[in-house]
């Protein structure tokens, strides 16, 4: 009887992995064609001078050899570091703080009022988000209002068509739209500490900025670096906002390499060279990001 209810067992774990294969199969097979066959194409395509309609010459390595001595290429991969900064230091630097503020405000209207108010980004199209923030940004716009109102009306300037703040204006726009997913993030990873560890921060003397850093940022380790693996991906292949705000200019002042694969495909018919960039970015990206999930791995 025993061994008649092992078999059924038996059968009936094989009948719920066949049935489990049959349905997850057709999803496996749309993601290698739609994902891994489009990375293959890249791939294939990166070794090769091809402006996307004539014949494909074969140059091996050297589309490679063009975009890491290229200028024009390294100083788009420079531009998505500066815009790191911005992304990923303020934005987790503003939401870690808004957080522990809405954390010491829990229960109350306005800290849930607060966190709506930075969520409201991640709601709004890109696209509205980018027009809204060029009318703020010219030169009779809503910053340089404010400047005038300060007294400071001698630094207004259109931001975005000034060479020098262009990056940094563009910058403040990535903050603003990471800002509430990362807040919301640190905010539930903070409900998650135990309140004990505050208790006996506070019973063994430990002042406010103490209890900071010795139990909430320790507390949120694996949210901080889930939140700076997103803004850090966000920096490194940003492309939505850039291009919306000011394509890449003035003068290539705001080029980063989402831009200039663009630029490279469309705009210059250089597939190959294109593809070879897009390739060199996925591999920056994992030389950033892999350290940082071993550092979320350890206990």
């Amino acid at each position: 009887m025993a061994r008649r209810g092992g078999v059924f067992r038996t059968s009936l774990t094989r009948r719920r992995a066949l049935v489990g294969v049959v349905f997850v199969a057709p999803a496996l097979a749309l993601y290698g064609w739609l994902i891994l066959g489009s990375f293959g194409n890249a791939v294939q395509y990166s070794f090769y001078d091809w402006n996307g309609v004539g014949a494909a010459t074969f140059v091996g390595f050297e589309n490679y050899v063009k975009v890491l001595t290229s200028p024009a290429r390294l100083e788009s991969l420079l531009h998505a570091f500066e815009l790191m900064i911005f992304f990923c230091g303020a934005t987790l630097t503003l939401g870690l703080a808004a957080a522990v503020l809405t954390r010491a405000a829990v229960g109350r209207r306005s800290a849930a009022a607060v966190r709506t108010i930075l969520f409201m980004p991640q709601v709004i199209p890109i696209v509205a988000a980018a027009i809204g923030w060029s009318w703020i940004y010219s030169r009779e716009g809503a910053a340089n209002q404010i400047l005038d109102a300060v007294g400071l009306s001698g630094i207004t300037r259109a931001w975005l068509a000034d060479p020098s703040t262009a990056l940094v204006a563009v910058g403040f726009i990535g903050t603003w739209a990471l800002l509430g997913l990362v807040t919301m993030m640190l905010t539930a990873g903070i409900s998650k500490i135990d309140p004990a560890l505050y208790e006996a921060a506070r019973l063994d003397g430990a002042n406010a900025f103490q209890e900071f850093f010795a139990v909430t940022v320790p507390g949120l380790r694996r949210e901080l670096v889930v939140a700076a693996t997103l803004t850090i991906i966000a920096a490194l292949a940003s492309f939505d906002i850039v291009y919306m705000t000011t394509q890449g200019g003035p003068n290539r002042a705001t080029i980063v390499p989402g831009i200039d694969i663009y630029n490279l495909a469309f705009g210059q018919q250089q597939v190959g060279g294109a593809a070879a960039m897009g390739i060199v970015l996925m591999v920056v990206v994992l030389l950033v990001i892999i350290p940082l999930q071993r550092l979320a791995a350890k206990d």
